[in-house]
């Protein structure tokens, strides 16, 4: 059997009292590292802490074992138990989805057990989630890399006065491209997008469009550590925000659409 678990979004306590059942009976548990983090990291005090809760090993899954080896994980979920942990809820990445598909034509049989994720967290500031329009992804540019097909998406989405979560960044076991070139994989160190560098390249890809998409005076709402005992959550325009200082990752970002009174209310309380 496989357990795909999720472990919401704080620490280690945010497990499930069914998700912490599941693995106490697992032989073997790897834990998702690339699509999102825990409050304390994927660090090795991260780690001890979770075996310590969990009373057994924890195996760090990089995007290299689980996109290129994920055949041998599911070969030891066919003849034991075997947990997977991801971060927030199992199916807030594509990743997750492919690791069921691949599952079940093998003949594996999966259970998953859902826990928060930032698709519905983000309602803490107050903007109603049946509101919300196509996520969009803010990929890091590069020198050469500055792709910019979330515009589309942002405009259409406000278009439709719908708001809009814009998922930033993370960069962990990247291989560097020099080291790829060299045939030889050497990996750059991880790197989490800040909603400041977020805004930054919006407001870079308005210009070079000039459609009017949004601009530095549109209403957005930051978070930081969404979940966490010390998240922040700020309201304010794009230019307010490039302002702010919101700390350690992860971060996320909505570009807030039209708005209800009774959202307007909720998100008095965030604003700068």
């Amino acid at each position: 059997m496989l357990y795909i678990v999720g472990l919401g979004l704080g620490d280690e306590r945010d497990i499930t009292l069914r998700g912490l059942d599941a693995v106490k009976k697992c032989e073997k548990v790897y834990i998702e590292a690339y699509t999102s983090l825990l409050s304390f990291g994927i660090s090795t005090d991260g780690l001890s802490t979770l075996e310590k809760l969990y009373g057994k090993p924890v195996i760090l899954a990089d995007r290299e074992m689980v996109e290129e080896k994920a055949d041998n994980i599911l070969s030891e979920a066919h003849g034991s138990d075997v947990a997977f942990l991801v971060v927030g809820d199992p199916f807030g990445a594509t990743t997750h989805t492919d690791l069921v598909v691949r599952a079940k034509k093998l003949g594996v049989d999966v259970k998953v057990v859902h826990n928060a994720s930032v698709m519905n967290a983000i309602g803490i500031c107050g903007l109603q989630l049946y509101r919300y329009g196509e996520t969009v992804s803010i990929p890091f540019f590069t020198e050469t890399w500055r792709p910019d097909s979330f515009y589309e998406k942002i405009q259409r989405n406000r278009k439709l006065g719908l708001h809009t979560l814009c998922l930033l960044d993370i960069r962990v076991k990247e291989p560097s491209l020099e080291s790829l070139c060299r045939g030889r994989k050497q990996y750059e160190p991880p790197s989490y997008m800040t909603i400041n560098t977020a805004i930054e390249q919006l407001l870079e890809i308005e210009e070079k469009h000039g459609e009017s998409a949004y601009s530095e005076d549109t209403e957005c709402v930051g978070f930081a550590r969404l979940g966490s005992e010390d998240q922040m959550i700020v309201a304010g325009t794009m230019r307010q925000l490039l302002t702010v200082d919101f700390g350690k990752p992860l971060h996320c970002l909505v570009i807030v659409g039209n708005t209800h009174p009774v959202e307007d209310e909720m998100l008095e309380f965030y604003k700068i």
